[in-house]
């Protein structure tokens, strides 16, 4: 069973990312820990108390970062609606946030479990940037670090860079420098794993009132995509990377140098892979290239339909 904590920014597909962590038996979640990305900090962490509430997760969810370490702040209201989890009619939370803030509880676990927790990133990687500034002596005890970010052959912001990436690129560089081992879930893979009316379908059809929720989230998502960006379906990005420490095998990927780029006027916030091996440095990232489709739906929803 693989301890994590998972850091978000609810968003739809970070939801359906929570809902997996939760409820598959080979992993147990530590904790919830949230960042301004798709929305403000006050809204992904009302979004990420509700989620885990209304699918039965006893889970305690900490805020983070509010803001960048650097930039304006953008967030994503043109995907995922003002709210961050537009689309459905939510319940209020019952209970509150931590008072503890994210990157302390990420200290706290890390040191209680040192070398056997995982943190996975669904959001911009401001948390753990910091985590890494204000602990540097604790960086180490991570197993291993999953992010969804970044794109190789493009972007979903800019023509080369991804949203999570973009929001905070000086946090991404600090991450990818952190000398741990290091999963890379970008949008070249997740687009292979787009939800279809079919699949949404299946969650209407179940007895679950939280299912049918979800199917509403989905359906928003999907309208959401199609208006922007002209695609059918709605990449459910984030829940890769839950996914992948779940079973492995679903995935093709390759070891690639990645760093981030920070200076260019048509490239700041790209990832760039040295895929080539031209720069003759070590790889310092695992990359998510392709995702067997039937697989990863197959055990989504198999996950999600415990809750019929």
């Amino acid at each position: 069973m693989r301890k994590i904590i998972l850091d978000c920014d609810p968003g739809h597909d970070d939801a359906v990312a929570i809902m997996l962590a939760g409820l598959h038996e080979d992993i147990e979640l530590l904790g919830i820990t949230t960042v301004s990305g798709n929305s403000y900090l006050e809204n992904t962490t009302r979004n990420a108390l509700i989620i885990s509430e209304m699918s039965g997760i006893d889970v305690e969810v900490y805020p983070g970062a509010s803001k960048p370490i650097l930039r304006e702040q953008i967030v994503a209201h043109d995907i995922h609606g003002y709210s961050g989890l537009e689309g459905a009619d939510l319940p209020n939370p019952k209970k509150a946030a931590s008072n503890i803030h994210a990157v302390d509880f990420m200290s706290d676990v890390v040191k209680e479990n040192f070398g056997e927790v995982t943190i996975v990133a669904t959001g911009p990687l401001t948390n753990v940037a910091l985590f890494a500034l204000k602990y540097p002596d604790l960086v180490k005890g991570i197993k291993e670090l999953v992010f969804m970010g970044g794109g190789i052959a493009f972007g979903n912001v800019t023509p080369v860079a991804e949203f999570n990436i973009y929001v905070d690129p000086e946090a991404a560089d600090i991450v990818l420098r952190m000398d741990i081992p290091k999963v890379m879930a970008p949008l070249d893979m997740t687009h292979q794993a787009a939800i279809t009316r079919e699949e949404v379908q299946k969650l209407k059809d179940s007895e679950s009132k939280v299912l049918n929720v979800v199917a509403d989230l989905m359906n928003f998502f999907m309208k959401t995509y199609k208006n922007v960006f002209g695609i059918e379906g709605a990449p459910l990005h984030d829940p890769t990377t839950i996914a992948y420490l779940i079973d492995p095998e679903i995935f093709e990927w390759e070891d690639l140098n990645v760093s981030v780029e920070l200076k260019g006027e048509f490239t700041y916030g790209q990832t760039v892979a040295d895929i080539w091996k031209t720069t003759g440095k070590e790889p310092n990232v695992r990359v998510l290239e392709k995702i067997n489709r039937d697989k990863f739906f197959d055990l989504l929803l198999d996950t999600l339909l415990k809750l019929s």
